[in-house]
């Protein structure tokens, strides 16, 4: 019996083999060689990447890569330092991702499942049960035995079936949602990526804020000294009321501009404490006064090539892709008979103590296949939309690589030019100063028109809000590049040891996503 149940077993297997040759979608030889699973194997997509950066012959471009895994410390500011360590431990859009990720594990976990019995029941009963005597043809009245009416009746079974992974479906979503486990890490990686550069932006921004309102505050001191004197001089000069309101107007106009700077600082210091996880409140307070962060001359860029490497996003797409390759072998699966073990096995018995012996086994075993025939073309229709799809985060990948290239090339376009614009504007504004309080002493020597003062002194309000932004541009330009470098994901190897902020407690490590193989075709059917 047992021998005519595997050998029924042998010939659909046979037959859905010589189905395989014959459907048109994997070969024969094919299926052998993707270690007996339908459907392409996955091979990363080539990358669009250019040889070098537009600047690599800048000086101030350094070729070989340096560690970028904590870029801030080149600012060697401590506050900053802080907001960084703070904001990954406390961020909750970075949580959000972080469960993501114990999500993406769990999914992996019951598609592993899959490979054993997808089905197994245990089931017990006890049923009381009373047999009408006036039923036609009743088996009580029609035979001669004397049959009870009433009985009980124990019954335990197991129930078994176990679909056999001929084809490699339940192995290509194994495939498949190990990928989208990295794409979860490498979505965590990108998020702690941005968040590190925001912190780092919106605390650049915050001290170029302040520098602005100092500049605002310190030419208004000038300009009041410039009124005091004209007003002390009102009577005296020909015209000296209206040289007076014209000062007066100037003073005004840059007292205005304090409070926009500093509704713009306000605004900055609420979004670095929602990036700290952390109700607005003044964070000033605590962090002290402090310079614009100074940034060193050189950057480390290293080479286009390394963004497949380092930069998340980058990774998430790719992985992204080989998540939904998988997905085609598991719509051809669909084509091929599904063959399963099915079994019933249990004991039935009227009293309870007789339920355990031998002569109350019941069950059954034995192989059965289901085959999708007639399908008007759904399946192959599925095949060829999870083909596009995948096509699509193909074109998705190579989006990124080059979206990842440009950054970086505005980055260190930013980083560079805006060296220069600070340097030179730094000049402007020396020259600026000294001219206003030439100018000033001119005045007051008759030399010199009050037109002219106040023109001077409108320059070096503008010259000086003009050298703040300048100075924080270079810092800016420079988190740009490391950010577009996709630096700083590493801050979650503490020690040595994978982990994940404020999710560390609650799930396992993350392991280290292992760097991209060298370009290779896409996969081919």
């Amino acid at each position: 019996m047992r021998t005519a149940g595997y050998r029924c077993l042998a010939c659909w297997f046979a037959a859905a083999l010589a189905c395989a040759g014959t459907s048109g979608c994997t070969s024969l030889s094919e299926y052998v060689h993707n270690r007996f699973k339908v459907g392409p194997n996955y091979a990363v997509p080539a990358a669009p990447l250019a040889p070098d950066w537009i600047d690599a012959a800048d000086k101030r471009v350094r070729k070989p890569g340096e560690d970028l895994s904590a870029w801030w410390k080149v600012f060697n500011d401590p506050v900053l330092d802080d907001l960084i360590e703070t904001a990954y431990r406390q961020n909750l859009t970075l949580r959000q991702a972080g469960f993501r990720i114990v999500q993406a594990r769990a999914q992996l976990g019951i598609a592993v499942g899959n490979l054993l019995p997808q089905t197994q029941t245990a089931s017990g009963s006890y049923n009381w049960q009373a047999i009408s005597r006036e039923t036609a043809n009743s088996l009580i009245t029609t035979t001669g035995f004397n049959r009870s009416r009433f009985f009980g009746q124990w019954e335990y079974t197991f129930n078994l079936a176990w679909e056999i992974d001929f084809w490699g479906r339940y192995r290509r979503a194994i495939e498949s949602n190990k990928a989208s486990l990295d794409f979860a890490v490498a979505d965590y990686d990108d998020a702690v990526v941005t968040l590190l550069g925001e912190v780092a932006t919106s605390y650049v921004n915050m001290r170029v804020t302040e520098k602005r309102i100092e500049y605002a505050e310190a030419n208004a001191v000038l300009q009041r000294k410039t009124v005091e004197v004209l007003e002390a001089r009102k009577k005296v000069d020909v015209g000296g009321e209206l040289k007076a309101d014209q000062a007066h107007a100037l003073l005004a106009q840059t007292q205005a501009a304090i409070p926009e700077l500093e509704i713009l600082l306000r605004q900055t210091t609420n979004q670095l404490c929602i990036l700290l996880g952390i109700p607005p409140e003044d964070l000033r307070t605590k962090l002290g006064p402090a310079t614009i962060p100074t940034a060193p001359v050189y950057v480390a860029a290293g080479i286009p090539a390394d963004l497949l490497r380092r930069r998340p996003d980058i990774r998430r797409a790719e992985r992204f892709a080989a998540a939904q390759c998988a997905q085609i072998g598991i719509a051809e699966a669909d084509f091929y008979p599904r063959i399963s073990l099915v079994g019933d096995f249990g004991y039935s018995a009227e009293f309870f103590k007789n339920l355990w012996r031998s002569p109350a086994f019941m069950g059954s075993f034995g192989p059965s296949f289901q085959w999708q025939i007639l399908n008007y073309g759904r399946i192959l229709n599925n095949v060829r939309l999870q083909d596009a799809r995948f096509q699509e985060r193909v074109a998705a990948y190579e989006a990124a690589v080059l979206n990842g290239q440009q950054e970086v090339e505005n980055g260190l376009a930013t980083f560079l030019k805006a060296q220069v614009r600070a340097k030179s504007q730094a000049e402007s504004v020396v020259y600026a100063d000294r001219s206003v309080k030439i100018v000033l002493e001119q005045y007051k020597l008759g030399v010199a028109t009050i037109s002219q003062l106040i023109l001077i002194e409108q320059n070096l309000v503008t010259q000086q809000d003009t050298l703040a932004q300048a100075q924080g541009e270079i810092a800016l330009g420079l988190i740009q590049v490391y950010r577009a470098m996709g630096g700083g994901w590493e801050i979650r190897l503490a020690n040595g040891r994978p982990h994940l902020g404020p999710l560390e407690m609650m799930c396992e490590p993350v392991s280290v996503p292992a760097p991209l193989p060298p370009d290779s075709p896409n996969s081919s059917r």
